[in-house]
C-alpha cells in the first residue's frame, strides 16, 4: 500500500483504474481530462498517478516533458510507475499533434492540494493582484488581509491564471 494517504483522493474523484483498463478507456479518459476531469491510474495498487486537465497544471506548460498521446498509452503502465517515485516532481505533458491535451502527474500531488477559487478568496477578504507578464502571460497572486500571498497561478489568459491559483508547495 501507498505511504501517502489516498483514502481522500478515492473520496474526491472515485477509485482509481488500473493501467490496462485506463488503456481501453483511453480516448474517453483524455477527452474527459479535456472537458476539466481528474482520474486516478494505478499500478500495482501502490503506484498511483492521474491523468490531470491542463488547467491543473500549476505554473508554466514550457519546458514540460511532453509525449504523444499513442506513446503515453502504450507505456502507460511505465509512466505511472514512474510518476509515482518520490523524486519525480513533475508532470508530464500528453500531446496531440504536438499540441498539449492533458497531463500525467503523481497522485501525491493531488493530495491535500486546496484549490481556492477566486470568488472564495475575495469573498473571504482577500485581494487577487493580476498583472500582464513580457512574455505575453498572465500572474494571478492572492493575498490574505494582511498582505501575505496565500496562492499564485499563472497563464496565456487571466482566466488560465485565475483558474491556477494554488497555494505555496
Amino acid at each position: 500500500m501507498p505511504d501517502i494517504p489516498y483514502t481522500e483522493l478515492v473520496a474526491r474523484l472515485g477509485p482509481p483504474l488500473g493501467v490496462e483498463e485506463a488503456r481501453a478507456q483511453w480516448g474517453r479518459l483524455v477527452r474527459a481530462a479535456q472537458d476539466g476531469e481528474t482520474t486516478p491510474i494505478t499500478r500495482e495498487r501502490w503506484e498511483w498517478a492521474a491523468l490531470i486537465p491542463l488547467s491543473e497544471v500549476a505554473g508554466p506548460l514550457t519546458g514540460l516533458p511532453a509525449l504523444p498521446l499513442s506513446t503515453v498509452r502504450r507505456k502507460l503502465g511505465d509512466l505511472v510507475r514512474q510518476a509515482a517515485q518520490p523524486y519525480e516532481s513533475g508532470p508530464v505533458l500528453l500531446t496531440r499533434h504536438r499540441t498539449p491535451v492533458a497531463a500525467l502527474v503523481g497522485a501525491r500531488h493531488l493530495v491535500d492540494r486546496s484549490r481556492p477559487t477566486p470568488e472564495d478568496l475575495l469573498r473571504d477578504g482577500h485581494t487577487i493582484l493580476l498583472t500582464h507578464l513580457p512574455e505575453s502571460a498572465y500572474s494571478a497572486v492572492a493575498r490574505d488581509p494582511d498582505g501575505n500571498p496565500i496562492a499564485s497561478g499563472e497563464g496565456d489568459s487571466v482566466n488560465e491564471a485565475l483558474r491556477r491559483l494554488r497555494p505555496p508547495a
